[in-house]
């Protein structure tokens, strides 16, 4: 594995270098290029996950063959949610407490840098045209927007709303970025060109999870407080509909298929399958270990991997049967799951 220092702009007048692993070679094939010089392709399924531990700031790695914990290690102070850059090439952790973001090898789990002062990022998001980075400072109740040029990062407005923002999503064309409120029970919606808040809107309890369905129709909102997914028309500012799905409806993720997408439901630990034509729940999984939280499906789309917040646990869904196949210890309320390749997010 070979690096470069990438210098990184933070707030405008700051420049610090971080080291950045190029990840474009696989894990365990990284280590050396064949004699023609070409690099070796992805593997067909992943063999590394990333478990972040936010309740004691550690990641958990995880062989994903024989689906056990192969390395524990310290990462940060409340790590919760993790993204890729652009360029697929390196992981981004989220340090909440840390004010930091953590650069890591997204195939070897390998820390490769830091980019410092990025101040209380909980949940984190590039715009699909990537010219925009979004950290949500769920502790602080503020908006950072980052003008961004790859991992290239500099800062352009603080935009300071209601109470606990969490979750972010994007319309297509990167216009606005929608934002939760967790302790207002609010939805923002910021205009990314002029960092201005447009509007805010009531929601139900406790939102978390946002999901955009396909065509930038409706916003999908986990109600973490009761026991349904808010369908938004964002357009109206209104809510068209309630799928009651489980207590504590939280996050999502969609099956890849631009038809489904999963949601966790925290308190009745159960994740449901949304069918998004239709708005409607077509089916439950049950049996699971307490607090399902986030989730990442491997790119065949036959396994869900799941962290269970509550019992500081990770676990394996077989999806065509939707059964629970396997669970691993790991840390204290596990967070963001992770491993690459992976299914589309569509």
């Amino acid at each position: 594995m070979w690096f470069m220092h990438k210098f990184i702009k933070i707030r405008a007048f700051r420049t610090i270098a971080v080291s950045v692993a190029f990840a474009s070679i696989p894990y365990p094939a990284f280590a050396e290029m064949s004699a023609t010089g070409v690099v070796p392709a992805l593997p067909a399924q992943p063999k590394l996950a990333v478990v972040l531990n936010s309740g004691e700031a550690t990641v958990s790695l995880i062989d994903m063959p024989s689906r056990r914990v192969i390395k524990t290690t310290y990462i940060g102070k409340e790590p919760h949610h993790l993204m890729m850059t652009p360029d697929q090439k390196t992981l981004l952790v989220a340090n909440a407490a840390g004010n930091d973001v953590v650069l890591m090898n997204p195939v070897s789990g390998e820390i490769t840098g830091r980019m410092p002062n990025i101040i209380d990022p909980y949940q984190i998001g590039y715009s699909p045209n990537h010219k925009w980075f979004v950290a949500n400072g769920n502790r602080l109740d503020r908006v950072d927007i980052y003008a961004a040029n790859g991992a290239d990062l500099k800062l352009s407005k603080t935009v300071k709303l209601g109470k606990t923002p969490s979750h972010i999503a994007f319309t297509a064309d990167s216009k606005i970025a929608f934002i939760t409120l967790q302790d207002s029970n609010e939805l923002a919606a910021i205009d990314l060109e002029t960092q201005n808040v447009l509007w805010v809107m009531p929601t139900g309890k406790v939102p978390a999870g946002l999901w955009m369905t396909p065509g930038d129709q409706y916003l999908l909102v986990g109600i973490t407080g009761e026991d349904f997914v808010q369908v938004i028309d964002w357009k109206a500012r209104k809510e068209v509909k309630r799928i009651y799905t489980g207590k504590g409806a939280h996050n999502f993720r969609p099956l890849g298929d631009k038809k489904y997408v999963f949601v966790s439901n925290r308190i009745a630990s159960t994740i449901s399958l949304i069918n998004m034509q239709t708005l409607e729940k077509e089916s439950d999984i049950t049996g699971l270990p307490s607090g399902p939280d986030d989730m990442e499906i491997t790119p065949d789309g036959k396994s869900l991997w799941v962290t269970f917040r509550f019992a500081k646990k990770a676990g394996v869904i077989d999806i065509p049967t939707m059964k629970l196949v396997s669970v691993i210890p790991v840390g204290r309320s596990p967070h963001g799951v992770f491993f690459y390749p992976r299914a589309p997010w569509e």
